[in-house]
């Protein structure tokens, strides 16, 4: 039995990793026997990120390479899409997972309403008197990593303003579609929902979460991917 190793769960989601949920929706579809190993240190684990999926001797790190395995061994979930398909797809993955993402990764750490939520959540596993200045350089190196990016320099103003025109695209995909190529999935919706709902899942309500929480076609979205991907689901491991 292959291993896939997340982060744990929290704040309603699977994991509090969407990179991890959409791993695990994508093996719920795959007809392969798993089970979930969750951590909190993924430094052991290849690039130190999560998720990773144990084969045998073998671990596969990065969520897009547990996709493409899935893929190769026999659950390919975008057979059905034509090659132009297949490139929008690619390019909706990219949006969620290289612009969205870095949204939430804003509003978890950089954000200094949402920070002492992420500090009880993420990092339980430190005793309080010790867990601030555990966590401080760590929060530091992410929000310079922030800052590098360029998304940290932005406005709130300027932010938002770019999350709507992903917004109103995916929107704009959605018209008339269960999902973003119609009424099946496909590996992109594995991605885009968990994304999607994990912005929405931020504990303290922020701009981005109230944003996607008033918009009733993309959360109409979300719960259809997990509903639809989340039958399968294994046990977490001992």
């Amino acid at each position: 039995m292959i291993t896939l190793v997340t982060y744990p769960k929290g704040w309603g989601q699977p994991s509090l990793s969407p990179f991890c949920v959409k791993a695990m929706y994508l093996l719920n579809k795959s007809g392969l026997e798993w089970r979930i190993l969750e951590t909190n240190d993924p430094r052991s684990f290849p690039h130190g990120k999560l998720p990773a999926l144990k084969v045998g001797q073998n671990t596969i790190g990065d969520s897009d390479a547990i996709r493409a395995y899935i893929a190769e061994h026999g659950a390919d979930l975008d057979t059905h899409l034509s090659p132009v398909e297949r490139a929008d797809a690619r390019a909706y993955q990219r949006m969620a997972e290289e612009h969205l993402y870095y949204q939430i990764v804003l509003d978890r750490w950089a954000n200094d309403t949402v920070w002492p939520e992420v500090l009880r959540t993420y990092f339980s596993g430190i005793p309080a008197f010790i867990r601030g200045f555990v966590t401080r350089k760590l929060r530091r190196n992410v929000v310079q990593g922030l800052n590098f990016l360029g998304h940290q320099r932005s406005t709130e103003q300027e932010r938002m303003a770019r999350v709507e025109q992903d917004l109103q695209a995916i929107s704009s995909r959605l018209k008339g579609r269960k999902f973003l190529f119609g009424d099946t999935p496909c590996s992109t919706d594995a991605s885009l929902g968990p994304m999607l709902a994990a912005a929405k899942a931020t504990p303290i309500a922020t701009s981005l979460s109230k944003r996607i929480e008033t918009d009733a076609e993309i959360c109409a979205y979300i719960d259809r991917v997990a509903a639809y991907f989340s039958n399968g689901a294994n046990d977490v491991a001992g």
